[in-house]
């Protein structure tokens, strides 16, 4: 039932996601929280398939985003031959920046601080607190 919940959280941000990179061009929402959504969106697609026992997912997906992002550096778009494929080439991006990898672990660390209280919640229920 928990895959279920994370399958259509995983839409449902997906979904914002586009809405903001097609109307949404500002210098705040786009940037930033678009960036702090996108790690997001992944850790909700692996747990569907991911049992809860992963307990350091959030920053396993940090090490990806940062990863993508470090790529971008070095041009993996066009070492690819990407760059005439406009949804790989936003899908992977093609300028890094340090503010990128500063939203990532942002959005990481909500997502661990959601995770100890899903425990802790998940913990008062079996002793009954």
């Amino acid at each position: 039932m928990k895959r279920i919940g994370y399958a259509i959280a995983t839409v449902i941000l997906l979904l914002i996601e586009v809405l903001i990179a097609i109307y949404v061009h500002d210098a705040f929402v786009r940037p930033y929280i678009g960036d702090v959504l996108v790690v997001v969106v992944i850790y909700t697609f692996i747990r569907i398939f991911v049992p809860e026992r992963c307990k350091l997912l959030p920053l396993y997906v940090f090490i990806f985003a940062a990863l993508v992002e470090v790529l971008q550096m070095f041009h993996v778009v066009e070492a690819l031959g990407w760059q005439d494929n406009r949804f790989l080439s936003i899908l992977v991006g093609s300028v890094f920046d340090w503010k990128d990898i500063l939203c990532y672990a942002v959005g990481c660390i909500l997502l661990g601080v959601y995770e100890v209280l899903k425990r802790k919640a998940v913990k008062g229920r079996k002793y009954g607190v």
